[in-house]
C-alpha cells in the first residue's frame, strides 16, 4: 500500500511539474509573440519608403523657401545667413590658424596652405578642456581663457616666416560645434547665446569680445565671423573642390549649410560681405554673374507631419530639455539614436520580460546606451551576436541574453539607424531640389561627423536613400563624400579666405 502511495505521489508530482513547465512555456511563447508585435509595430511606424522620403524632402524645401522670404517665424528652420565673407578657391597660400569651440573644450589648429595642387604642411592641433569655473562665467572670461591658450599654442609652433609677418594682423577662423542658440544646453555653461541673423548686434558683440581678448594677450589676430562648424566644413570642402554646394554634419548634432543665390534671400537686409562670394558663381553654368550667400539651415529644428515619429520619439522629446524643438535632430543625430534604442528595449523588458523577470536598472536610466555602442551591436556579424551580448553587459548590466534576444536588439538598432540615415538622405535631396540641380547638374555634398565616418551601415543607408529617391536617371547627379580635415579644420580655411575689409 505504501509503495502504491509513493508511486501515486510521484506520478502526481510529475504531472504537476509537467503542467508548470507547460504553463511556463506558454507564458514565454506569449511574451515572445508580444516582443515581436512591439518590434513589428515600431518597424512599421518608423518605415521610410520612397514616397515618405519625398514628402519629407518637399516639406523641407517648402520650409526653406518660407524662411528665406521672411524674417518672421514662418517655418521651423532658421536659415541663418552666414557672415562668412567668402569661401576658399583652393589657391590660398600661407600659415593660418583656426579655432573650433565645442561644448566643454576647444580645438586650436594651424596649417600652412600651399595653394592649388600643393600639399598642406605644418599641420598642428591641440584640444584644450575648459575649466568649470570658466564655463560658468561670462563669455568675455571664456574668450580671455581661449586667448591665453592660443598665445601658448602660437609660441610652441613654427612661426609665420613671410617678410611682413611680425607687423601683419592675422585672420583667425572661429567656428562653434553646436547651434549658437543651443550653446548653454549643449555645454552646461551659463553662457546664454541665442540664435541671431548674421548682421545682428549679438554676433558683433561676441566677435568684439573675442578680438578684445586677443589684443589683451598681445596676439595680432582678428576674428571676422563666428559661424557654425557646418559652414566651416563647407569652407574646407570648397578648398579642395569648387563643385561642393552643401555640407552636412551628422554627429552629436545634425545640421546642413549650402550656397544660395542672393536673389533667393529677400529677407537679407544687412550689408553684403565684401567679397560677395562671387567665386561661387563658377559652380553655376549661367551667363550672368550672381551673388551667393552661405546659408546655415539649422535643419535640426525641422519638423513636419510627414516625419515618422513613434511613441518612443514623442516620449524622448517631451522629457528632453527642449521639448517641441530640434525634432529632425532627435531622429538623425548621434545624441539620440542610442537613446531611442534604449527606450524600445525598456518597453520590451517591462511588457515581455525580454531580459528576465526583473527589469535591469541601467536599462531604465536615460542615455545609458550611446550611439557608438549601438553601432557596434548593429554591425556585429558573428553568428551568436557576441558583441551585442558584450555591449548589453557593459552598458546595461544585462548578463543573461540569449542569441534570440540579441537578434531582437540588433533589429531594433537596424530600424533606428535606417530611419535616421534615410531621413538625412531626404534632407540632402531636399537641399539639392531647392537649388534646382537634381535633373541637369552634378552636385557634391560633403558630410562630416562620426555617424557618417564610423557607422558603416548608417552611411550605406544614407547613400541608398538618395539613390532610391533619384532613381537611375538622376542619382549620378548627386555625389556624397566624406569631408576633408575633420571637425574644426574648416576654421583654418575660413581664415585663409576672409577679406580684411569685412567687419
Amino acid at each position: 500500500m505504501r509503495k502504491e502511495a509513493v508511486v501515486l505521489a510521484t506520478v502526481t508530482t510529475v504531472a504537476v511539474v509537467a503542467v508548470l513547465v507547460r504553463q511556463y512555456s506558454l507564458k514565454k511563447q506569449r511574451q515572445w509573440k508580444q516582443t515581436q508585435r512591439i518590434l513589428r509595430k515600431f518597424a512599421r511606424e518608423s518605415a521610410t519608403p520612397v514616397p515618405k522620403l519625398w514628402e519629407v524632402a518637399n516639406a523641407l524645401v517648402s520650409d526653406m523657401q518660407a524662411s528665406l522670404v521672411s524674417q518672421e517665424e514662418t517655418s521651423t528652420l532658421n536659415m541663418l545667413v552666414s557672415y562668412a565673407a567668402s569661401l576658399p578657391k583652393g589657391d590660398e597660400k600661407g600659415l593660418y590658424y583656426g579655432l573650433n569651440l565645442r561644448g566643454t573644450n576647444f580645438l586650436i589648429l594651424c596649417a600652412r596652405l600651399g595653394g592649388r595642387n600643393e600639399p598642406i604642411s605644418d599641420l598642428y592641433r591641440k584640444e584644450i578642456s575648459i575649466p568649470p569655473n570658466v564655463l560658468s562665467g561670462t563669455s568675455q572670461e571664456l574668450f580671455d581663457y581661449i586667448a591665453v591658450e592660443l598665445a601658448k599654442f602660437v609660441s610652441e609652433h613654427p612661426p609665420d616666416d613671410t617678410l611682413d609677418a611680425p607687423e601683419r594682423e592675422k585672420k583667425l577662423g572661429f567656428t562653434v560645434s553646436y547651434p549658437v542658440d543651443q550653446a548653454a544646453a549643449s555645454s552646461g555653461s551659463a553662457i546664454k547665446w541665442k540664435s541671431f541673423p548674421a548682421n545682428d548686434t549679438v554676433e558683433k558683440a561676441l566677435i568684439n569680445d573675442i578680438n578684445r581678448a586677443l589684443e589683451k594677450n598681445g596676439l595680432k589676430f582678428r576674428v571676422f565671423s563666428l559661424v557654425d562648424d557646418t559652414v566651416g566644413n563647407l569652407a574646407g570642402g570648397r578648398y579642395y573642390d569648387n563643385g561642393i554646394v552643401a555640407s552636412v554634419t551628422l554627429a552629436m548634432g545634425s545640421n546642413a549649410a549650402y550656397v544660395e543665390p542672393n536673389e533667393a534671400v529677400p529677407k537679407w537686409q544687412g550689408p553684403m560681405p565684401s567679397s560677395n562670394l562671387g567665386e561661387l558663381a563658377s559652380i553655376e553654368l549661367r551667363l550672368s554673374i550672381l551673388i551667393y550667400e552661405v546659408i546655415n539651415t539649422e535643419w535640426g529644428n525641422f519638423n513636419c507631419s510627414n516625419l515618422p515619429v513613434t511613441e518612443f520619439d514623442s516620449s524622448l522629446d517631451s522629457e528632453s530639455s527642449n521639448p517641441g524643438c530640434r525634432i529632425f535632430e532627435k531622429l538623425t543625430s548621434a545624441m539620440y539614436l542610442g537613446e531611442i534604442v534604449r527606450r524600445v528595449l525598456l518597453k520590451m523588458a517591462q511588457e515581455t520580460a525580454l531580459f528576465g523577470d526583473v527589469v535591469p536598472p541601467k536599462l531604465a536610466t536615460p542615455y545609458q546606451l550611446r550611439s557608438p555602442d549601438m553601432a557596434a551591436m548593429h554591425q556585429d556579424t558573428s553568428e551568436d551576436h557576441g558583441v551585442v551580448g558584450e555591449k548589453l553587459k557593459e552598458n546595461l548590466g544585462i548578463t543573461n541574453s540569449t542569441p534570440m534576444v540579441r537578434e531582437v536588439v540588433a533589429e531594433v538598432c537596424d530600424i533606428v539607424a535606417e530611419r535616421g540615415a534615410r531621413l538625412a538622405g531626404a534632407g540632402i535631396v531636399g537641399i539639392i531640389k531647392k537649388l534646382g540641380r537634381i535633373e541637369s547638374r552634378k552636385s557634391v555634398v560633403t558630410v562630416e561627423g562620426g555617424l557618417y565616418e564610423h557607422y558603416r551601415v548608417f552611411r550605406n543607408y544614407l547613400h541608398s536613400s538618395v539613390w532610391d529617391m533619384l532613381g537611375s536617371d538622376h542619382s549620378d547627379n548627386v555625389v556624397i563624400e566624406h569631408s576633408h580635415g575633420g571637425s574644426g579644420a574648416g576654421a583654418v580655411f575660413l581664415a585663409a579666405c576672409q577679406n580684411t575689409k569685412s567687419s
